[in-house]
């Protein structure tokens, strides 16, 4: 059972006060993922919306925007407040609030260090369950893209793709995404010199024409490709950029052409495509530079 912060607390609990987790454990032992009413801890959750009530836009707040913006009163929002300035999680000056760099620290230990695979993997899952597709992650590497993470679906490819999995950049979806990052002489040479050849009879293998639909992929921040690198197969793609603003990474989904037009796939699978893009974005940006090795 799910409680606001600003709710009651459970019969039993205080404030802060936690329960004996072997009272109300499931019999084979794993933590259920729903809390029980005595396994809510009402004092972490609001502690949480104090924290997330700060933003990139708004970094300062006076305690009044806190407890409005945390849904709590007052008297609540301020003794959590200077407990978080008291650990260092939280600066004041008196009128004002922000939090500290030290608010990176929470989390970072698991994260820091893991792999892309390890690090798309939630996000990944949770886009394929919206999308029903198989989706996927990959870089740049010479002329090819890279898969780095995947959630599989169903097959709908005569070729299996994994981890390490490379195709031609020029005829994919998520190549397109990757190539559009570069610089227009740059992305002129790269076209122009790699090869490109008819997979199917929908690839486009003219220079100037996959020149003008990468820089549009450029402009619009998408890319759908319809049946290019194999028959039946359409997919689409979104940058994933690096705080600098380079894209390091591209996200995708597959579909099978023949279920939809492109203009539904599109219209279908665009948003939650940015919406786990921003996600991930977000997850760089709290790695700070231990996304370097990564995002290189």
């Amino acid at each position: 059972m799910n409680h606001h912060p600003s709710d009651p607390a459970p019969a039993g609990e205080q404030d802060g006060a936690e329960q004996d987790p072997q009272s109300s454990s499931p019999q084979d032992g794993h933590p259920s993922a729903t809390p029980s009413r005595n396994e809510f801890v009402r004092s972490l959750a609001t502690g949480l919306a104090v924290l997330e009530a700060f933003t990139s836009d708004d970094p300062r707040l006076t305690l009044s925007d806190v407890a409005r913006r945390a849904h709590l009163n007052r008297a609540t929002a301020r003794r959590m407040l200077l407990t978080l300035v008291e650990l260092g999680y939280a600066y004041t000056d008196g009128r004002t609030f922000e939090l500290t760099p030290q608010v990176l620290s929470l989390g970072h230990g698991y994260w820091s260090g893991r792999s892309w695979h390890e690090l798309l993997q939630p996000q990944l899952r949770e886009l394929s369950a919206k999308l029903n597709e198989s989706c996927s992650a990959a870089v740049l590497t010479g002329d090819d893209v890279m898969y780095v993470s995947r959630v599989h679906t169903r097959r709908i490819m005569r070729i299996d793709l994994g981890l390490g999995s490379r195709l031609p950049a020029f005829a994919t979806s998520m190549g397109r995404v990757l190539l559009a990052d570069l610089p227009p002489d740059q992305l002129s040479r790269r076209i122009h010199a790699m090869a490109r050849p008819a997979l199917t009879a929908h690839t486009v293998t003219d220079p100037e024409t996959l020149i003008g639909l990468i820089q549009q992929v450029g402009q619009d921040g998408f890319a759908l490709v319809d049946q290019e690198l194999e028959v039946g197969l359409r997919s689409a793609a979104v940058p994933v950029r690096s705080a600098a603003g380079r894209t390091v990474l591209a996200l995708n989904t597959s579909i099978s052409a023949g279920a939809e037009s492109p203009e539904q796939t599109a219209d279908r699978v665009r948003p939650a495509l940015q919406r786990c893009a921003q996600q991930v974005e977000a997850m760089i940006r709290s790695l700070g530079r231990d996304a370097e090795s990564l995002t290189r």
